[in-house]
């Protein structure tokens, strides 16, 4: 979602000066909030800022990559409740308890909370339902170069903006399957795994077999979740932090970063690739 508005253009040093129309990616809280089955009652989760779309996708793919549910089928058949905007209510299965005291773990978001590498990633494998032994994967290096520019041929916020993120799947051929942006590089990612976990039809959820290229650069918290989700390949635009490297190789998480121009490193998991 994007809004139009007025502003003072100043081009080449202040020599031109001039009124036009720019638009700009919107961003507004969403309010998350968790309805049991078993007694109706409602528990507030979290409030995350982000673009409003896909907004039942985003609260669910928040709550599976936090470790609160792990199947569709912890879910009601009517997902969400959303009457007040801005706010959602996520509907649990009757026979479904979730265990919100996890959300007071709330993994460790943020580079500058001090604690070690091997802390955070014991974390996630405490909550992780996905097992670490997976089927192998190989993917030709030529598709993945390829993937770049069918992801910036299908952001059409970001042509609009200039000012949003996106993170994509793929399948081993390089064939977009689904794409999902916001303001937030969590919230993208979130919304798409989200998106999966909604018109999941197994009981056992997982991205195994697929590629996910982030648009910007792949941080600790975007490895965390790609790991909750099973994915096996994770490319990106941009630069990896040094945590999430070690998040990758611990998961076998193939990691490739500043893929762009038929470019890239792989910092961990080359054995997928066909070069």
């Amino acid at each position: 979602m994007i809004r139009e508005i007025q502003i003072k253009k100043i081009k080449d040093f202040g020599e031109e000066i001039f009124q036009k129309e720019d638009v700009l990616a919107i961003e507004e809280p969403l309010e998350i909030a968790l309805k049991s089955g078993n007694n109706n009652e409602t528990s507030l989760v979290s409030v995350t800022m982000r673009t409003p779309n896909n907004d039942e996708e985003l609260a669910v793919g928040f709550l599976f990559t936090e470790g609160i549910i792990y199947s569709r089928k912890n879910l009601a058949e009517k997902v969400s409740n959303s009457f007040i905007e801005n706010k959602i209510t996520i509907n649990l299965n009757e026979n479904f308890d979730a265990e919100l005291d996890k959300l007071k773990r709330n993994f460790y978001t943020t580079s500058s909370c001090g604690v070690c590498g091997k802390e955070s990633i014991e974390a996630i494998k405490q909550v992780c339902k996905i097992p670490l032994k997976k089927e192998k994967m190989e993917v030709k290096i030529q598709h993945i170069f390829e993937l770049p520019e069918k992801l910036r041929n299908a952001q059409k916020t970001f042509d609009a903006t200039g000012g949003i993120h996106a993170s994509a799947l793929f399948d081993t051929e390089g064939n977009l399957l689904n794409l999902r942006e916001d303001v937030g590089r969590h919230n993208a990612l979130d919304k798409l795994i989200g998106a999966e976990l909604i018109n999941c039809l197994t009981e056992n959820f997982s991205l195994e077999n697929k590629i996910l290229l982030l648009s910007g650069r792949a941080s600790f918290e975007l490895i965390q979740k790609a790991a909750m989700a099973g994915i096996q390949m994770v490319c990106a635009i941009g630069a990896p932090s040094s945590l999430a490297v070690e998040t990758a190789e611990n998961f076998g998480i193939t990691l490739i970063g500043f893929l762009k121009n038929g470019n890239c490193n792989v910092y961990c998991g080359e054995e997928k690739i066909i070069f």
